[in-house]
């Protein structure tokens, strides 16, 4: 019986998919990361297809030792370079009408957000407020706030915590839902 690594039988081809994947997909798919600029999706897609070549030539991979990962480089820059060219060579007029209009995203919602947060805000008192604003607004620490405040670092915690619950009853009374850091 033949170890489990790539001298698994040509016929078992999800096994030796697996060995490839297992064996060398990590360093594959960052080599392939970094010939497609950081294209996460066009680097999966080539490290796919070069597990698929390297399964075709199953029998010549697992008949000499050490060439395997060689091949599979070699494979995946020229499939990288292939994808290169396929995407110079091809002509504008090709691009849908739809990929051409720029994407502007709708932060209506955010605005609304931050005009009901806002006004929760000013429903709590000054004391519950400044901790919250310097914790989550400032992203202070615990301590930078209570030498801030001039106050201990347990005062902090404990305010943090009563201001949080004060904060969540506001935004139920101004009708918003408490936002995820808040639950």
């Amino acid at each position: 019986m033949r170890p489990a690594s790539l001298t698994a039988s040509p016929t078992d081809d999800e096994a030796f998919a697996r060995v490839i994947y297992q064996t060398h997909g990590t360093a594959l798919l960052e080599f392939a990361r970094g010939l497609t600029l950081g294209d996460v999706h066009g680097a999966e897609d080539i490290v796919q297809e070069a597990v698929l070549r390297a399964w075709r030539h199953a029998d010549r991979l697992t008949s000499t030792p050490g060439l395997t990962r060689p091949w599979l480089f070699t494979v995946v820059r020229r499939l990288a370079i292939d994808a290169y060219r396929t995407r110079r060579a091809r002509p504008m007029d090709l691009v849908p009408k739809a990929l051409e209009r720029e994407v502007v995203a709708d932060t209506s919602e955010l605005t609304l957000t931050a005009q009901v947060l806002v006004r929760a805000l000013t429903d709590l008192d000054r004391p519950h407020r400044e901790v919250l604003v310097h914790r989550y607004c400032l992203d202070h620490s615990i301590e930078d706030t209570a030498a801030e405040l001039n106050l201990p670092a347990g005062t902090v915690k404990s305010r943090s915590s009563h201001a949080l619950r004060a904060l969540r009853r506001a935004l139920a009374s101004h009708g918003a839902a408490s936002p995820a850091g808040l639950r």
